[in-house]
């Protein structure tokens, strides 16, 4: 597991452990930011606009745009290094 930061201020709360395991078997990862109380999990060959595209939806029901936009670039960027 992995443990990134995203050292971003959302709700006036600093957002900052995101995790990111990775279950190399099955061919995806599973990526966690208990502050938000989310998860998602994200198929290896899924593609990167794809994937920027999903995590921005699913953060705009949690946080603002702008920020859920930012923050999807930063697990998009995580996920690909793995």
């Amino acid at each position: 597991m992995k443990i990134r930061k995203a050292n971003m201020n959302v709700h006036n709360q600093l957002l900052s452990n995101v995790y990111i395991y990775e279950n190399k078997k099955e061919e995806y990862s599973l990526v966690a930011i208990p502050e938000l109380e989310w998860s998602m999990t994200v198929k290896y060959e899924e593609e990167r606009s794809s994937l920027r595209s999903r995590l921005t939806q699913s953060f705009e029901k949690k946080i603002d745009k702008e920020d859920a936009e930012q923050l999807a670039e930063k697990i998009v960027q995580w996920t690909a290094e793995m």
